[in-house]
């Protein structure tokens, strides 16, 4: 017999699906039972939010959907804010989850309401699947994570349907559509000859370009006409940040913002190559003036502009790398920046946030950037070093540097690594976390543990919400609630099955690196630099 949850598991596996997370409840045992059964490896984890990062983490390995699960009650309502955090970060993702049987809710109460009611705001779509409709349902499912911005959708199985014998060698043919160039015409013209005859262009990136899989049309438009490019945090990477005309990530940083927001005001041609402000501070609101004095914007992206937080002269929505390559084909061009100004941006920006401290954040991620390998993924926990490291760490390519931009949750990182680890364990990974994040997730190291997960984890240990205490204090209020108490983060490591370790100066910290690199269990790696110590960083 073929059942409806059959169907479901096949179509995620044909999907490129291999790694499920979740909670088990009774609502969806049958769920699971057919995960197992396509091939899909099911994890059980400590709580349904940290499966949703562990799912995000296969999607950035593999660029399939990440697969959550969650049964009733509690396991849909724990998912909601990695849920979220999909919708917010553009990432793909299949949430499925039970429910009782539509008879039933009639008469019964316990852990019912109505999900989709919950989930149809931050999601892209929230379906419950029908009898009948089930391989349509999910094929459609598959899709609308997929297209344009990618994002969760939700799925609500009811019991008698998961268990229901279904026909499902019906096909579906669902057919993806060719990137398309914009098509020419007058707007098209005008852009083309904005960007050849620039001096001073300039290339924002963001997110569009990482599931358009465009980093590379978007590195040759700045190589071939020597134009300089910034992105957000997301998009690190997509020139190798070694690069001279590489100037970072932005976006949070209120001192990176000072140094390049000059470079913004001199430029006269701006490339926004899928660039979504939702990454950005309050600064980024028009950052540029449209009009007869400010530079010519053109804008490729994956969908209309409805936010209002920027403004473009020419807009071009569809795929981002058929548009940058065919704006690359397009122009002609011969000088860029005639004064050298990108060159002393990127200076003043490695000026701004220096290494050599002898001890602190900063040597904390300098040493890690020395030790660990080049194509290492790594992940990053939200807080004031992730605010840090964010400028400090260089990316060498997309999909390198992990972490919540749109919504920044805090929890993050241990779950990121562990579910890229999962997908693609040939490719080095490590985890950079604050205490407090630390502390939301310790229980996930025990899910380390089982699975034999083997990558290092630093923690920033300063024992206090380091970011919001900064705003107290900035706004002249009293430290209140941002503080707490010391815990033995190495012991609780080897408590849960890993290494532990408490490094207090680079030499330790290189040490305990290199033998983390080589261990056969996980390894947790505390870095205390003291309260306060992030003032005038970032």
């Amino acid at each position: 017999m073929t059942r409806a949850a059959d169907i479901i598991a096949r179509k995620l596996y044909e999907a490129g699906c291999r790694h499920a997370f979740g909670i088990p409840g009774g609502e969806v045992l049958t769920m699971i039972d057919a995960l197992v059964e396509a091939g899909l490896n099911f994890q059980l984890v400590k709580h349904e939010n940290n499966g949703g990062f562990m799912a995000e983490g296969t999607h950035h390995a593999t660029g399939a959907p990440g697969i959550l699960l969650a049964t009733v009650g509690p396991g849909v309502v724990n998912a909601i804010n990695a849920v979220t955090n999909a919708w917010q970060d553009q990432v793909p993702m299949i949430f499925l989850t039970g429910c009782i049987d539509a008879a039933e809710a009639q008469h019964f109460t316990h852990q019912v309401f109505d999900h989709t009611k919950v989930l149809n705001p931050v999601t892209k779509a929230s379906l419950r699947v029908a009898e009948g409709a089930v391989e349509t349902t999910i094929e459609k499912a598959l899709a609308i994570a997929m297209e344009g911005r990618p994002g969760p959708v939700h799925l609500d199985l009811p019991i008698s349907t998961a268990n229901a014998a279904e026909d499902g060698n019906r096909p579906v043919h669902r057919s993806t559509p060719a990137p398309m160039a914009p098509a020419p015409g007058p707007d098209w013209d005008a852009a083309c000859r904005a960007l050849s005859s620039a001096e001073r262009p300039l290339i924002i990136a963001g997110v569009d370009v990482l599931h358009h899989y465009a980093a590379d049309d978007v590195a040759n438009l700045a190589r071939q006409f020597s134009i300089p490019i910034l992105t957000t945090y997301k998009a690190k990477g997509i020139l190798p940040e070694d690069d001279p005309l590489a100037l970072g990530g932005h976006g949070l940083s209120p001192k990176a913002f000072s140094i390049i927001k000059p470079l913004i005001n001199q430029a006269d041609a701006i490339v926004l190559a899928g660039y979504d402000p939702i990454e950005m501070r309050s600064e980024w609101c028009d950052p540029w003036d449209i009009g007869e004095d400010g530079p010519a914007v053109i804008e490729f992206s994956a969908e209309a502009n409805r936010h209002f937080m920027h403004h473009a002269s020419h807009s071009f929505i569809g795929d981002v790398g058929a548009g940058i390559h065919a704006l690359t084909e397009s122009v002609s061009r011969n000088r860029s920046w005639p004064s050298g100004e990108p060159t002393a941006t990127r200076a003043a920006l490695k000026n701004a946030f220096p290494r050599d401290e002898e001890w602190g954040p900063a040597a904390v991620i300098d040493v890690c950037r020395d030790v660990l390998p080049r194509e290492t993924v790594v992940t990053v926990d939200t807080g004031a070093h992730r605010i840090l490291l964010a400028q400090q760490w260089e990316c060498f390519g997309p999909r390198t540097l992990l972490q919540s931009t749109g919504l920044c949750t805090m929890g993050t990182a241990v779950p990121l690594a562990a579910g890229h680890q999962f997908a693609a364990p040939g490719t080095p990974v490590a985890a950079f976390s604050g205490d407090a994040g630390m502390e939301m997730i310790l229980g996930e190291l025990a899910t380390l543990r089982d699975a034999n997960l083997k990558f290092p984890i630093i923690v920033f240990v300063d024992e206090s919400l380091a970011l919001i205490e900064l705003k107290q204090r900035r706004d002249g209020m009293n430290n209140r609630g941002v503080d707490f108490g010391e815990t033995d983060f190495a012991a609780a490591a080897v408590a849960m099955g890993g290494q532990g370790v408490t490094a207090d100066s680079r030499d330790d910290l290189r040490a305990a690196l290199e033998e983390a690199m080589g261990a056969d269990v996980f390894t947790l790696i505390a870095c205390p630099i003291g309260r306060k110590a992030y003032d005038g960083r970032f």
